[in-house]
């Protein structure tokens, strides 16, 4: 009861709070459905309760907010409804359409006591924001940038934005590093958040890491998998595909889904349903280049065997033609010698025989020459002094001489001498 003090009717703080207590009791005694943005959920994981915070905004601002109370197993049954019809579990940052008690509590304040979300309305306000990011990309001119971009013919340097210990990382790894043509990639991670309302900025920072080494790298693959489709929600955040779509080099997705597109998909240079997919996409770029390369090696190789092959039956002829015209060569050389020897041979018996002839003839005119023949005949040589005397004018008397006969020699003096002169 409220007290009296000086004419003055005071109420305690409790009297007060009961009686809103009571008003509000009273005035909302059913259950209303309420839209907000739901800023935090505020999830205590000791409990399992939610404490969310919810929000109006108007032009950017705040405008009107409130707590909330969501009991855990209200939470546990409307979480997956959630995952079942979005493929995302209740998370920060959307617009939800809830069914609450509105109450008042001495101790709390007051507050909305959640039990139930419907589902089909955040996929409403999902899809919104989807039309309007795409729509956006499209009035700035950039929605299609990032696919514009030339691809390098062998994308071998990979700058990954993924999770670490994500099963769809491991998976791409597998199909990578296994490719049995042996084809190497260089990979380089950047660790990043990739589901939920902070992989927006998580992934957006990584791409300016990224961007600032952009000669580093030929493309970049955001992978996301083993998480089924829980979380996808964020990928059609205006910020993050406009920075996707306006990033220097190629960016590939591989974020494990088979619905629709996401709008980060949509203008990626590449998105591929699953990072095993993608990691298909990246080996065949290599075939694509190392086939036609393997052909032509191929080709080449056949071409400049044929050609050797052709050489080779070419310097067989040669070497036989060599080989023919040599022995046909020497041959007739050798039967030029053997006809200049044999006629060598006949012209020096004929010029030994003429010659011996000659000799022959020769010896015998000696011969009939000699002065023994002579002798032999009766004729005599006389000599003064060892000369021959052919005019005795000069002989004076008494001088010694000596007759050469055929069969001995005599020794007379010069008594007289007659001397003939021939006319």
């Amino acid at each position: 009861m409220p007290e009296q003090i000086q004419n003055r009717t005071i109420f305690s703080l409790l009297e007060v709070s009961r009686s809103i207590q009571k008003t509000i009791a009273d005035r909302y005694q059913s259950l209303y459905w309420i839209k907000a943005e739901m800023n935090k959920l505020n999830l205590y994981t000791h409990s399992g309760h939610c404490y969310p915070e919810l929000v109006e905004k108007k032009d950017g601002k705040i405008v009107a907010e409130m707590r909330s109370i969501l009991w855990k197993t209200d939470y546990e049954r409307i979480n997956r409804q959630f995952i079942e019809l979005l493929n995302e579990p209740l998370r920060d940052g959307i617009t939800i359409l809830f069914q609450a008690g509105i109450s008042y509590d001495p101790m709390y304040g007051f507050s909305l006591k959640i039990v139930d979300i419907d589902p089909t309305f955040v996929l409403g306000e999902l899809e919104k924001e989807k039309i309007a990011s795409i729509k956006k990309l499209h009035e700035e001119g950039i929605f299609s940038a990032n696919k514009r971009l030339p691809f390098p013919t062998i994308p071998k340097r990979l700058a990954l934005i993924s999770v670490e210990t994500s099963k769809g990382l491991s998976d791409f790894f597998k199909i990578i590093n296994g490719n049995p043509w042996g084809y190497h990639f260089e990979n380089t991670l950047f660790p990043a958040l990739l589901q939920g309302d902070k992989s927006v900025p998580s992934i957006i920072k990584q791409l300016a890491v990224i961007a600032e080494k952009q000669d580093e790298f030929d493309a970049v693959a955001i992978v996301r998998g083993g998480g089924g489709e829980v979380g996808l929600s964020s990928y059609n955040n205006y910020l993050l595909a406009k920075a996707i779509a306006i990033f220097p080099i190629p960016v590939l997705t591989g974020i494990g889904h088979s619905t629709n597109e996401t709008v980060s998909e949509m203008v990626a240079y590449k998105n591929a349903i699953t990072p095993s997919e993608l990691a298909d996409f990246l080996i065949q770029k290599f075939h694509n280049f190392a086939i036609p390369v393997d052909d032509a090696q191929r080709r080449m190789i056949a071409a400049c065997q044929l050609i050797f092959k052709q050489e080779h039956q070419q310097l067989q002829q040669y070497s036989q033609q060599i080989s023919w015209s040599s022995k046909s060569f020497l041959q007739i050389k050798k039967n030029k010698i053997d006809n200049t020897l044999k006629d060598l041979q006949l012209f020096c018996k004929q010029q030994f025989k003429e010659q011996q002839t000659n000799l022959v003839n020769a010896s015998r005119l000696i011969n009939i020459a000699s002065p023994k023949q002579l002798l032999k005949r009766g004729f005599s040589i006389t000599r003064f002094e060892g000369k021959a005397i052919i005019d005795p004018a000069n002989l004076p008397e008494n001088t010694s001489i000596e007759t050469e006969l055929y069969q001995g020699t005599l020794y007379s003096t010069l008594t007289s001498k007659e001397i003939k002169n021939d006319q």
